[in-house]
């Protein structure tokens, strides 16, 4: 054990199936298909952090972006943090670069939200009282990607982007203590690891806009088959799950820095 090590988790989705009306919003335009979360092991988190100040300080500086909406101020966007979904494609490639040079690992769950709800009504033929939550399929993935992360070092500090309200803390908590209990149970191995679980705003932390943008490259590849942004980046990522790809295995697909994704890797699955 070396001692402590910060993990920023972060979702692209939101997890919600049904409308005010118990109505499937898959097939509402715009609706990801697909739910994410990923996790950002970064080896210097106060160093990632200055670096993306420093590079928004100096493109904030630059009469080239002067009139972009997204980075004035009172726009609350690229002004205050780095988001790759407000960010212009300039200001995007400047940040994937600065996240190349820092030592940086990005695991990921993937899962397809077709398979959620199949799974919610059939738990609900079952069971007619239950009543899905979103907070379930975030805590289900949260225990599904810390699972194997919680068992080498003294100290573990997880910063979740924060969502919801501040009560969420202690479910979040509660879903990374059974993460460990399961990882015990399965290999044999126990952690006594100290684990702080923070719930912070993503301006706070560089960890937290990078992981921003390591999902937003795994969602372009997901929902729209564009996979060069994931393959820029890839050598930075760890392991990615394809949760619901099973036409090869029944447990998905596991992408790793061997055997990336590709647009053509995933066009049966996109189906799914």
């Amino acid at each position: 054990m070396t001692g402590i090590r910060s993990y920023f988790i972060d979702e692209s989705g939101d997890g919600v199936l049904f409308d005010s009306r118990g109505r499937s919003q898959l097939s509402r335009s715009g609706c990801l298909q697909n739910f994410y979360l990923g996790l950002a092991d970064v080896q210097d988190a106060d160093a990632l952090t200055t670096d993306l100040e420093q590079l928004r300080a100096t493109l904030l500086a630059d009469p080239y972006f002067r009139d972009v909406p997204s980075m004035q101020p009172g726009a609350g966007k690229t002004a205050l943090f780095f988001h790759a979904k407000d960010d212009v494609p300039e200001v995007r490639r400047e940040v994937f670069r600065l996240l190349l040079v820092h030592d940086i690992r990005f695991l990921a769950e993937v899962t397809s939200m077709a398979g959620v709800l199949s799974y919610v009504q059939q738990r609900n033929r079952h069971d007619a009282s239950y009543r899905y939550h979103p907070n379930e399929l975030y805590d289900h993935m949260t225990r599904r990607l810390l699972k194997t992360k919680l068992h080498k070092e003294d100290r573990y500090r997880v910063v979740f982007a924060r969502r919801g309200s501040s009560g969420r803390a202690q479910a979040l908590t509660n879903a990374i203590e059974a993460a460990r209990a399961r990882f015990c149970t399965e290999h044999g191995i126990a952690s006594l690891a100290e684990i702080d679980v923070v719930s912070a705003a993503p301006a706070l932390h560089g960890g937290l806009q990078a992981v921003d943008y390591f999902l937003w490259s795994l969602q372009r590849l997901f929902e729209r088959g564009e996979d060069r942004y994931l393959a820029y980046i890839w050598p930075k990522v760890s392991l990615v799950h394809d949760v619901d790809d099973t036409r090869g295995k029944p447990y998905g697909v596991y992408y790793t820095r061997q055997k990336p994704p590709s647009a053509a890797s995933i066009e049966g699955r996109l189906r799914i």
